[in-house]
């Protein structure tokens, strides 16, 4: 394995299981130190341990990153850990169904919290970070493919998405000038944990109505992400890059 990212810290939200897992995954098999965060902290814990007998380098924060306090305690655990930060990957999201006429205020509120409050604010005070540093940066926000095209059930989820992509492109300009990039992924159907857990044939019904023939795996999510987070990526900034096998190309709802 390539050590692309050999003495780089990152960040990583939401990671105890799924796409932020296997980001930190391959972040670490490529010489990378990550702290990884889960709001629970059991599953922090055995996510980081897995990695470490991998032969990784990973420790574990505990804590919810729609709040300053975790987001704050993130950086500083890289700082006192590692010595520095390199890289954030706003990963943590929610999802929540529901129809629009009779979705509920604190469903709404909650969505705005982890996917646009985290995502706002881990990307300014690791901003911070790099200026204080006075070093380059990398941030890579989670976005979807319902931020790109309706999706029966998820207006909310939808609009989250969507002004996450807005996000990374004002902010990528805005930090710019302090060669900090800010970019964005649009996950389409991805087999996680999570989603198998969403249906009994979650698998199949995308395979059926995703042009490539098959739904995302983890590690299609994470080859885009760690492309931002490389050098290869230096002169791209507020972008935001789909990885969906060409379902937003034909939208059909499973």
């Amino acid at each position: 394995m390539d050590q692309l990212f050999k003495d780089k810290v990152a960040i990583i939200t939401g990671a105890g299981i799924g796409i932020g897992f296997e980001i930190a995954r391959q972040l670490t098999q490529r010489g990378a130190s990550v702290v990884l965060n889960d709001i629970d902290e059991k599953v922090a814990k055995q996510a980081a341990d897995t990695i470490t007998k991998e032969g990784g380098k990973c420790v574990p924060f505990a804590g919810d990153s729609s709040t300053m306090e975790t987001i704050q305690g993130l950086i500083g655990k890289a700082v006192s850990a590692y010595g520095r930060l390199d890289m954030a990957i706003a990963n943590a999201g929610i999802t929540t169904f529901g129809k629009f006429l009779e979705y509920k205020v604190e469903n709404f509120q909650r969505i705005c919290a982890v996917n646009l409050q985290g995502t706002f604010f881990l990307t300014q005070q690791a901003a911070l970070q790099f200026i204080k540093q006075k070093s380059e940066g990398r941030v890579v926000m989670m976005s979807s493919v319902t931020g790109h095209q309706y999706h029966p059930d998820l207006a909310a989820y939808g609009v989250s998405k969507a002004a996450i992509q807005f996000m990374a492109k004002t902010l990528g300009a805005e930090l710019g000038p302090h060669q900090i990039t800010v970019n964005a992924v649009s996950p389409g159907a991805t087999i996680t944990e999570r989603t198998m857990a969403l249906e009994d044939d979650y698998m199949g019904a995308w395979n059926a109505i995703t042009p490539t023939g098959r739904a995302a795996t983890v590690a299609d999510i994470a080859n885009a992400v760690l492309f931002f987070l490389s050098p290869h990526s230096g002169q791209i900034t507020g972008q935001t890059v789909i990885v969906d096998g060409g379902w937003t190309a034909v939208s059909p709802p499973p």
